[in-house]
């Protein structure tokens, strides 16, 4: 009952809607890059998708017709199955959406432009394709995918599918997950050899890999964060912008210069883009004599995303 009732208390909360909504938009790009751009030249990439296009192929020659929604739809669910009984039974919600919503949205792109409207057909090789080269394709394709799957990423979720047969990977073959994913990708794009010839195999195989690479880039873009050193006398002037006005913690350190041999106080902080261009704004502003380092950080875990304690610090400083 308690469980229940807390599942509808977060149906009232933004952050709810707001993650729906991601989630939501995120696999509509998705079911579009599969949709447009794997669909009409039966390009194979590592995905479940890729396996339900190359099924739906083999099950069209012995005429058998299956929608490819469909066929999305049922290798999810045998997925999320397995990983009920395989994996872990407190599977994510929002693994179980999105795994759900992709073969549906594919539909619903199908109803509004068909592909077969606009694709055209290479008389000299035989393939069709949306931008005319299944190479075009591939990239339109990775590029989709990759800014949906760091949209997903950066809310905690994923597209489902092929990440459910990597955990499988990984908890019965024991391999780590990076090298689980990439196993169950290539194995996808192996399956390919039932419908399309080996040079579309190879390119499946390197539109898989640079689908990885790339989802990297858009992660690290997404998450990047900058950890500044400042050193100046008037650290605690520095201090209390960052906590009154920022509303971010800091920490402070003794140093030594090495030339002059002077105690001084290095502060530092994590702050997002935004803000570190606001702290060098005020240091300029007000001709605070500090110097001042800063350098990437692509991942931050912990406190630093802790809204409640933001929430916390302003109102301290409110009573202040």
């Amino acid at each position: 009952m308690a469980t229940i009732t807390k599942a509808l208390s977060s149906l009232k909360t933004y952050k709810f809607w707001k993650e729906l909504v991601i989630m939501t938009l995120g696999m509509a790009v998705t079911a579009a890059s599969v949709y447009y751009f794997l669909l009409p030249s039966k390009l194979i990439i590592g995905t479940t998708s890729g396996l339900a296009i190359v099924l739906c192929n083999i099950l069209d020659a012995a005429s058998v017709h299956i929608s490819l929604s469909a066929m999305i739809m049922a290798i999810n669910v045998l997925l999320l199955i397995l990983a009920y009984f395989l994996v872990d039974r407190e599977f994510g919600v929002k693994t179980v959406y999105v795994s759900i919503i992709l073969g549906p949205l594919t539909d619903f792109w199908d109803a509004v432009l068909p592909w077969q409207s606009i694709a055209t057909t290479n008389l000299n090789t035989g393939i069709t394709s949306v931008m005319g080269d299944p190479w075009l394709d591939l990239c339109c394709f990775v590029l989709l995918l990759s800014a949906a799957q760091a949209m997903l990423f950066s809310i905690n979720a994923s597209t489902g599918g092929l990440d459910i047969f990597a955990k499988i990977v990984n908890k019965y073959l024991h391999f780590d997950i990076g090298a689980s994913v990439s196993i169950s990708g290539a194995i996808i794009c192996c399956t390919a050899f039932f419908i399309n010839d080996f040079r579309m195999v190879v390119v499946g195989l390197i539109g898989t890999w640079i689908n990885g690479v790339v989802v990297d880039y858009f992660t690290t873009m997404l998450n990047n964060r900058k950890r500044v050193c400042v050193v100046s006398k008037d650290y605690d002037r520095i201090r209390r912008y960052i906590i009154e006005d920022l509303h971010r913690g800091c920490t402070l350190y003794e140093v030594i210069g090495g030339y002059s041999n002077e105690k001084s106080i290095e502060l530092q902080v994590l702050l997002s883009k935004d803000e570190f261009s606001k702290l060098m704004a005020f240091i300029n502003d007000n001709e605070i004599n500090a110097f001042t380092t800063a350098g990437n950080v692509s991942e931050v875990y912990g406190q630093w995303f802790n809204n409640r304690r933001r929430k916390a610090i302003q109102k301290e400083m409110k009573k202040l």
